[in-house]
């Protein structure tokens, strides 16, 4: 493997309050709502979105090189030039088929790892993308790391509460999720009245919430309409720096039309986009939005 050093503009061995932070960028309003932290902090950013997945009306604003998502190439080029060292990753990706993917001379000769990331689930692949990262000279930072802010919250987003059975469903949740975590399986799932009614999988938390919806309307799901919640939590042995579960007000919106109680999201472990939205949401939709504590569930 070429080392990171044999090419371009060394890098500093560690990176300072002044030094660039690159971010790659994935969908939605994190990406930027964690370069507004950092630039709040006082330290530059330098925004590598990936074509396909990132807002360009959002990324325009920022100091940004658009990227295909397997040019290492270009971003390790480009990241070298901007001095930064210090990498984030964060936004929502769909894990694309490996042979649709068009890579760059780098990516090549990263293939055979590459390949070997993709036999198995999303964290065993994130993982080995950060690992690989690490190895040709960057440092990896989890967004709460760099933005703490985004973090959920202990207690209600929002007005409404999870009463006794909601939080009883919470806590089957998580005894689920705790489970079948060492599977790399996805980070949610959805309990009403004790039943288990579905497992986050490749359709992600949203095309998950729509099953549940479209179950109720054909009568697979039979418990009342206002009963249940959605549990999100990371696995056990995450690679939090890259991976954190997210909810934001589209999530609030989907579960509601599944016909949830509410939502319940790990405090301190989950980012929450746009808190203020999600607050607006769960109120106009009388659901709960709720960052639970493990050592506090029944």
């Amino acid at each position: 493997m070429a080392s990171l050093h044999s090419t371009g503009p060394s890098l500093p061995q560690t990176a300072g309050p002044e030094d660039p932070l690159a971010i790659v960028c994935g969908g939605g309003a994190v990406p930027i709502a964690v370069a507004e932290a950092v630039k709040r902090r006082g330290r530059p950013v330098v925004l590598f979105p990936v074509r396909g997945w990132a807002d360009p009306v959002a990324v325009a604003p920022y100091r940004h090189h658009w990227m295909a998502l397997v040019q290492a190439g270009r971003f390790e080029r480009l990241a070298r030039m901007e001095r930064c060292r210090d990498v984030v990753f964060v936004g929502t990706a769909v894990r694309p088929p490996l042979l649709s993917l068009r890579f760059d001379w780098t990516t090549l000769m990263l293939l055979p790892r590459l390949y070997r990331s993709y036999r198995g689930g999303d964290d065993h692949l994130l993982s080995s993308i950060a690992r690989t990262c690490e190895d040709r000279g960057f440092h990896i930072l989890g967004a709460h790391e760099v933005a703490p802010e985004i973090l959920m919250p202990a207690g209600n987003v929002g007005s409404l509460a999870p009463t006794s059975r909601d939080l009883a469903d919470i806590a089957r949740g998580r005894a689920l999720l705790r489970a079948i975590g060492p599977f790399d399986v996805g980070q949610a799932v959805v309990v009403a009245d004790n039943h288990v009614i579905a497992v986050e999988a490749a359709e992600g938390t949203d095309g998950m919430l729509a099953r549940i919806a479209e179950l109720r309307a054909g009568g697979r799901v039979s418990t009342p309409v206002g009963v249940g919640a959605l549990v999100k939590a990371p696995k056990p042995d995450q690679d939090r720096r890259i991976d954190l579960p997210t909810i934001g007000p589209t999530t609030v919106t989907e579960a509601a039309r599944a016909g949830l109680a509410g939502v319940a999201v790990a405090a301190g472990s989950a980012i929450i986009a746009e808190p203020a939205e999600v607050a607006k949401a769960a109120d106009a939709a009388r659901v709960f939005v709720y960052g639970f504590d493990d050592r506090l569930l029944p």
